[in-house]
């Protein structure tokens, strides 16, 4: 019978002290995930009151005509509707998709995206959770520096069957963004609130298969579907909304 030979490895006060480091980097990181899915109005800038109580009132039929199906149906996910302060005054986080993708190509969006099983039930934080993944994901957006203030009603994509649980963060703390995968998305940037309440910069968005909608000519984008439907909403809401010309059209083409 060959020999085996075992090495005993004896504990020492540095094994002691990098399992405490790992403990405590655990420990901080789920204190960091505690923070930012806490949803707290505590300490927003006063410009933001108006979203924040729209976010407590408004209900889902008065955000879209499309709502969730009953039956439960649909894929889960989730945008971060992100709130910053630029050298314009206030101003909202928005991504481009890549000209080169077969759905959308080049339409702007919330940075957002399917919830993971990681993210947990999708009933209470899931949402919350999913929202900062993808937007740290997709912009290289540090969510430590979010704070979630408000979430809005869910609703329906019917061409992609996504249900979308709108999710409102503060920027707090900016950090630098980007393009994180050239192949996914073309360009990130911010719109100041002042485009986006400018009526020279709103118009009606019209698909050739009759479907109109609110849009935005902003940052040398248009801005339509389901993004602005969401941001006109509030506007509206918010009382920001200052009267424009609805009869304004933008042709979109199939592509669209």
């Amino acid at each position: 019978m060959p020999v085996t030979h075992t090495h005993t490895h004896t504990r020492t006060d540095a094994d002691a002290v990098a399992d405490a480091a790992v403990d405590a980097d655990a420990d901080t990181r789920a204190a960091l995930d505690r923070a930012a899915l806490d949803v707290t109005t505590a300490g927003l800038p006063a410009w933001l009151d108006p979203v924040a109580q729209a976010a407590r009132s408004v209900r889902p039929q008065q955000l879209s005509r499309f709502l969730p199906p009953e039956s439960g149906a649909g894929r889960q996910s989730a945008v971060l509707i992100l709130f910053g302060e630029g050298a314009r005054g206030p101003e909202l986080l928005l991504m481009e998709r890549a000209g080169t993708l077969r759905s959308h190509p080049g339409q702007p969006s919330f940075p957002g995206g399917s919830l993971d099983p990681d993210d947990g039930d999708q009933a209470t934080t899931g949402p919350l959770r999913a929202a900062l993944r993808e937007a740290e994901e997709e912009t290289g957006l540090d969510p430590r520096g979010v704070q979630l203030f408000g979430v809005l009603p869910r609703l329906y994509i019917p061409v992609s069957s996504f249900v979308v649980t709108p999710v409102l963060g503060w920027w707090r703390a900016p950090s630098p963004v980007g393009v994180v995968d050239p192949a996914e998305t073309a360009r990130v940037f911010t719109v100041p609130v002042a485009d986006l309440t400018d009526p020279a910069n709103r118009a009606t968005a019209v698909h050739p298969s009759g479907h109109s909608g609110p849009a935005f000519l902003v940052e040398s984008a248009l801005v339509w579907g389901f993004t602005a439907g969401v941001i006109d909403r509030i506007v509206h809401y918010a009382g920001w909304e200052r009267p424009w010309d609805r009869a304004r059209q933008v042709p979109l083409d199939w592509r669209a």
